[in-house]
């Protein structure tokens, strides 16, 4: 019995610890120009970026449209 508590707590700790990495910086960006397949972004907190980091962009999302 007691192994099996050892065993599920420390699952458990390696679960978590996995989770926490794998979370990415979120940046806000503005978009400021595109030319062709280049753009420039001024982001806040930028400084975490550096050269030939790979970046997932999305797009503002948009509200929904209520009506009847």
């Amino acid at each position: 019995m007691n192994k099996k508590i050892v065993a599920c707590a420390m699952a458990l700790v390696f679960a978590l610890s996995t989770a926490g990495l794998g979370f990415a910086a979120k940046l806000n960006c503005t978009v400021d120009a595109v030319d062709g397949d280049k753009v420039t972004m001024t982001c806040e907190k930028a400084d975490q970026l550096k050269a030939g980091d790979k970046i997932k962009v999305s797009t503002a999302k948009k509200g929904a449209v209520e009506g009847c």
